[in-house]
C-alpha cells in the first residue's frame, strides 16, 4: 500500500498545476485520509488583500480526491461534485487541508476536507463525490 501512496504523490507532484503551487507538499499514510500543507503567498491575494477562494477549492478537492483515489489502486478518480464553504479569510501564513473518505460503494467515493490556517482555525470546508474513471493509474499520468 505504501507504494501506491508514495505513487500518487509523484503524480500529484508532477502535475502541471503544481507550478503555480511550487511549495505544495502532500501526505498519504493512511487509505481513506491525505494533508496537503502550503505556506501563504500573496501572488495568490484577491484585490482585498487575502487569498483568493480558487486556493481553498484546489486545496479542499485535491485532499478529498487523493484520499478517495489512495481507496483505488487501479484507475484515476474524478470529481463529480464539490460543494466548498468558505468560512474565514487568510493573509498568511500556512495553510494545511485534511482529507478523508466518509463513505464508498462500488459505483462512488464521498469524502470531505477541512482548511485550516497557521492558528489551527477552520478557515473553510468541503465535501464531494468521487467516482472511478476510465483512466489507468500508470506512469503516463505520472502515477
Amino acid at each position: 500500500m505504501d507504494s501506491h501512496f508514495q505513487k500518487l504523490i509523484n503524480m500529484y507532484q508532477k502535475a502541471p498545476i503544481q507550478q503555480l503551487y511550487p511549495e505544495t507538499v502532500m501526505e498519504i499514510k493512511e487509505m481513506g485520509h491525505a494533508e496537503i500543507t502550503m505556506p501563504v503567498d500573496s501572488s495568490h491575494f484577491h484585490a482585498a488583500g487575502a487569498l483568493h477562494g480558487s486556493v481553498y477549492f484546489r486545496l479542499l478537492d485535491d485532499s478529498s480526491f487523493f484520499a478517495a483515489n489512495s481507496m483505488v489502486q487501479d484507475v484515476f478518480v474524478l470529481t463529480a461534485q464539490y460543494n466548498t464553504q468558505f468560512l474565514r479569510p487568510c493573509s498568511g501564513g500556512e495553510l494545511k487541508a485534511v482529507g478523508n473518505v466518509v463513505s464508498m460503494s462500488r459505483q462512488s467515493i464521498v469524502a470531505e476536507s477541512i482548511l485550516y490556517d497557521s492558528k489551527q482555525r477552520i478557515i473553510g470546508k468541503g465535501s464531494g463525490i468521487f467516482l472511478k474513471s476510465s483512466i489507468p493509474l500508470n506512469s503516463e499520468i505520472g502515477y
